[in-house]
């Protein structure tokens, strides 16, 4: 026992002393406030305040200049073409450019607009679909999200993504693409990690933090698998290496003959670190090498080409689409949206607002046409009012496409959820509501005298939450999803049991929530297509048995319409109709949770259903 003490206060005490990397100085002439390796790794590139950006080669010759005042630096590299990131201190500007080291020539600077606060620091960061964004790092916490370039192109004007709450101390940022994972320091803190993904919720998760007024948390360099940082108050180098959500910190390095190590570049082994007190950089071998850890597989992105003007609520507003179709003229259909603070909406296909209908707190909506309202054939449109816990009716004129009010039918459910419509070709016409105690109440609509009513002809139960569901009219089959389990196949027809099947249950390929569900049925294929929102991505299936998943989507942002992409979808839906233009295959439309570039109330995005037939090379 008291050997194993012994060896135990020897791990102890080895643990808390940082061993030493040599360091020697390199470049003695330079003045440089941040360096990076590039790839090639026999040259650098500086941001001088007196000399400009530089090319430099190993030994710190100059090779190329791009005059100026400039301080911070990153870079990413595409081809033969370095993507520049810099902060010219004369304009108080975030500057982009584009360098040819080959033929030692810089591009066209793109700046972006000045901004309301000191920039302290950026980074650079590109996405699976190859957009380029730029972190600016601000004072008293502000931070901004900006679309540079796209394909290795920089765009004639910046675009601004969304702000972003950083630490009120933070100065220095770096990005670890495959990871898309954006680290920040705070000084007297430690690092923070928050999703780089544009549209990833706003949240961070500690990296390494410390309550220690010795301590100092400076500029950091991200390697896969681990982060190595700067300490400028103890002059070390910490390494910490991620394990699953944790990370873990390895023995310290001392960086001797420095007295504050301020910037960090690292390619490989090689290690450059500029002293903030001798203004010298420092160049060493770091004998150490995280193991990398597996990151989120990369899923096909495609791109809205429209999108809906915001509603008129804030937070969590926008929620369920469905379409209509123009029975003469497809060109002329209309999408609805419900805004479950106020109504139903109903725009073009180009996304204008054409009607608001302020009739209570709508969460779902559903469409079918050929409704006998009276003496009139009408189209109809069926929503889950939560004010009333009731279904909400509404003649579509099937030639104006103009929706009135049409009646109510209550329901017996304490908390009305979700709602879809079936209609066999027997023609009559059913909805089938859920509340989120998991019941679900299938009702017979019809009216004869000009006045709606509703009939309760069958009820089910789920053992858990739903929302989501699509009735198959051919097949006779409704799909619902259960928001924590998956998705469930049962009889639509309501004189037949409720057997529920399994289609698919939440795992690797569906994240919970399970929110939406909607059918694309053309005359070659039939495809269900799920919300998956806990990974903010779509899963398009086989709409028969035995239900084969053809992949998983995302929405990205289209950087030359201005869109952009959607996340933490509630409702969708799709047609396989030709509505023109490019709807020629069909249209898929999705609510968006979070409306980035700019920030503004939810909205809907329009994608061709073409684009995720190339994007998932469905047969």
């Amino acid at each position: 026992m008291r050997i194993s003490k012994l060896y135990l206060l020897i791990a102890l005490v080895t643990s808390a002393n940082a061993f030493a990397i040599d360091m020697t100085p390199w470049a003695p002439s330079l003045k440089a406030e941040a360096v990076v390796f590039l790839p090639n790794a026999t040259e650098r590139l500086a941001a001088s305040t007196r000399d400009g950006l530089l090319l430099l080669d190993e030994k710190g010759a100059e090779l190329a200049r791009f005059k100026g005042n400039f301080s911070s630096l990153d870079t990413r590299t595409v081809g033969a073409q370095t993507l520049v990131a810099s902060l010219d201190n004369d304009r108080q500007q975030a500057l982009l450019i584009s360098l040819d080291s080959a033929g030692k020539t810089w591009g066209k600077p793109l700046y972006l607009p000045t901004r309301d606060y000191p920039v302290n620091g950026l980074c650079l960061y590109r996405d699976s679909a190859a957009n380029l964004f730029v972190f600016l790092v601000g004072e008293e916490g502000k931070g901004e999200q900006w679309l540079v370039g796209n394909d290795a192109t920089l765009l004639a004007q910046a675009q601004r993504v969304r702000g972003l709450p950083l630490p009120p101390s933070a100065q220095f940022c770096q990005v670890d693409d495959a990871a898309a994972r954006l680290v920040v320091n705070e000084a007297n803190i430690g690092w923070w990690a928050y999703p780089a993904h544009p549209e990833a919720a706003v949240k961070r998760t500690p990296v390494a933090l410390f309550d220690n007024p010795a301590r100092e948390a400076g500029a950091m360099a991200l390697v896969p698998g681990g982060m190595v940082a700067l300490d400028p108050k103890t002059a070390q180098l910490h390494l910490f290496q991620q394990t699953g959500e944790r990370w873990v910190e390895q023995p310290s390095l001392r960086l001797p003959g420095l007295k504050e190590p301020e910037q960090l570049a690292i390619h490989g082994r090689q290690l450059l670190v500029r002293d903030d007190d001798s203004g010298q950089l420092y160049q060493g071998r770091l004998d150490w090498q995280a193991t990398p850890v597996p990151v989120a597989p990369v899923l096909p992105q495609v791109a809205a080409v429209r999108q809906t003007e915001p509603v008129s609520r804030q937070g969590d507003a926008a929620d369920d689409p469905a379409i209509w179709i123009h029975p003469h003229t497809p060109a002329n259909s209309r999408v609805l949206g419900t805004n479950k603070k106020q109504g139903l909406l109903a725009y073009d296909l180009n996304g204008k607002l054409l009607q608001e209908l302020a009739v209570g707190r709508l969460n779902n909506v559903d469409v079918r046409p050929n409704f006998k309202l009276g003496a009139q054939t009408v189209d109809l449109a069926v929503a889950s009012n939560r004010d009333r816990n009731s279904l909400s009716l509404f003649s579509i004129d099937r030639e104006s496409g103009e929706l009135q009010a049409a009646g109510e039918v209550p329901t017996p459910l304490k908390e009305i959820y979700g709602i879809c419509l079936f209609q066999p070709a027997s023609g009559e016409l059913y909805a089938i509501a859920n509340g989120k105690d998991g019941t679900f109440l299938q009702y017979r609509l019809s009216a004869p005298a000009g006045r709606v009513q509703g009939e309760l002809v069958r009820q089910f139960k789920v053992d858990s939450q739903p929302e989501g569901c699509v009735a198959d009219d051919q097949r006779q089959r409704l799909f619902l999803g259960e928001e924590d389990v998956g998705v469930w196949a049962v009889d639509a027809r309501a004189d037949q049991p409720a057997t529920l099947t399994s289609v698919i249950k939440v795992g690797a390929q569906l994240h919970a929530d399970v929110e939406g569900l909607a059918l694309y049925q053309s005359p070659a294929r039939d495809y269900l297509v799920v919300s998956s929102q806990g990974n903010d991505s779509y899963l398009v299936l086989d709409a028969e048995p035995p239900f084969a998943v053809r992949g998983a989507f995302r929405v990205g942002l289209n950087a030359a319409a201005g869109i952009d992409g959607a996340s933490e979808t509630d409702g969708l839906e799709a047609t396989a109709v030709n509505l023109g233009g490019p709807w020629s295959q069909g249209m898929l439309v999705v609510q968006d949770g979070r409306k980035r570039m700019p920030e503004q109330a939810q909205n809907f995005k329009f994608v061709p259903w073409a684009e995720v037939t190339r994007a998932l090379k469905l047969p």
